[in-house]
């Protein structure tokens, strides 16, 4: 079961996710992901010519979003 875990990409000892990685975590699809990262929504990191989103991240901005919710 663990190994099938680490195939899909769902490796919670990793520090970095692809953007694929993090928007299968946020159940979203890539553009969308891309979407939120311009928007500054999602936090990423440009590491030489690859596009990375800190493992938290995900967690961070659907924290911000749920506190938006509880503030509106």
């Amino acid at each position: 079961m663990e190994t099938a875990r680490i195939a899909q990409g769902d490796d919670s000892t990793l520090v970095l996710l692809t953007v694929e990685e993090a928007a299968r975590r946020l159940q979203i699809g890539r553009t969308t992901c891309f979407t939120l990262i311009r928007s500054g929504d999602l936090e990423s990191l440009m590491i030489g010519r690859l596009r990375r989103v800190p493992a938290d991240a995900p967690a961070a901005y659907i924290a911000r979003r749920r506190a938006e919710g509880f503030a509106a």
